[in-house]
């Protein structure tokens, strides 16, 4: 094929305004959205979650379904803290330390999965011990639901035209508005797919076929299966600009975050086997 041909192969990016819609002086962002409706319905499904008794050791739910109202907000104010945190600290720490102002433009920069975990699980410890919930179960519980806002959460991130993939001649490469004339992989819509959609039925099917019964089981296959995804998509992913590969050119910060997850997810499942025999 001609690269004139090539070129005009390319699949057009849909250009969505970022903005959903406005009030007034106020933008809502896509991306907002995607946060509040992964969290919501995440909410949602959790709190079928708990209503169905024969999930759970002993036919007990670990919480009630006010306790999953409560920590609605907790787990919420994890994420956000922690993902914007983490961003910094992983990604952009020297920006922000020669402009302090830039730590709270999360439109400059965004959000990291892997500190979002890590507010989570602060959030999910703390809620725990202050109502007496089995830890394991309440982790069970977030692991289920969390491909939800991962789902989201990626889309938006196409919608919003970032976090594009690495220049690709496959057929559904598309040219970012961002990422220069080269065609590249859409690898939010890949990791929207894994991480989201495809996680988010493998936890289901392990939970409600046993799996919840087993404390700390989804949990690990949770944590696991998100390790494998992303640093199987961070082989198409462009990483990001101020950091670059890492270790010779092929390993990026994506990889190196993940790969102590997939540790912590192995032992968790050793542990929940071994906690159950």
């Amino acid at each position: 094929m001609s690269p004139a041909a090539e070129l005009l192969s390319i699949l057009t990016f849909p250009a969505i305004d970022p903005i959903a819609f406005s009030v007034g002086p106020l933008a809502i962002h896509w991306y907002g959205l995607a946060y509040v409706c992964g969290i919501m319905l995440g909410w949602a499904v959790a709190r079928s979650l708990v209503r169905n008794e024969k999930l759970w050791p002993a036919n007990t739910p670990p919480c009630t379904v006010a306790h999953l109202d409560d920590f609605l907000v907790w787990v919420a104010i994890g994420i956000v803290l922690g993902g914007r945190l983490g961003y910094i600290f992983f990604y952009d720490l020297s920006s922000v330390i020669a402009d302090p102002i830039r730590a709270i433009e999360v439109w400059n920069g965004g959000m990291s999965f892997h500190g979002g975990f890590a507010g989570a699980t602060l959030a999910m410890i703390l809620f725990a011990r202050r109502h007496t919930i089995p830890i394991w179960s309440l982790f069970d519980i977030v692991a289920s639901v969390a491909p939800i806002g991962i789902f989201f959460g990626r889309v938006a991130n196409f919608v919003n035209g970032e976090l594009w993939g690495r220049p690709s001649n496959v057929p559904w490469a598309m040219a970012f508005p961002t990422g220069g004339p080269f065609p590249r992989h859409p690898s939010q819509l890949y990791e929207a797919l894994l991480e989201g959609l495809l996680m988010f039925v493998l936890l289901q099917i392990i939970g409600r076929t046993g799996g919840f019964r087993m404390r700390g089981q989804v949990t690990g296959c949770f944590v696991s299966l998100y390790a494998v995804a992303r640093i199987t998509v961070e082989f198409f992913r462009e990483p990001d600009p101020q950091l670059g590969y890492l270790a010779g050119g092929w390993l990026t910060m994506g990889m190196v975050l993940s790969l102590p997850m997939l540790a912590v997810g192995l032992w968790a499942l050793w542990r929940a086997r071994r906690a159950a025999r």
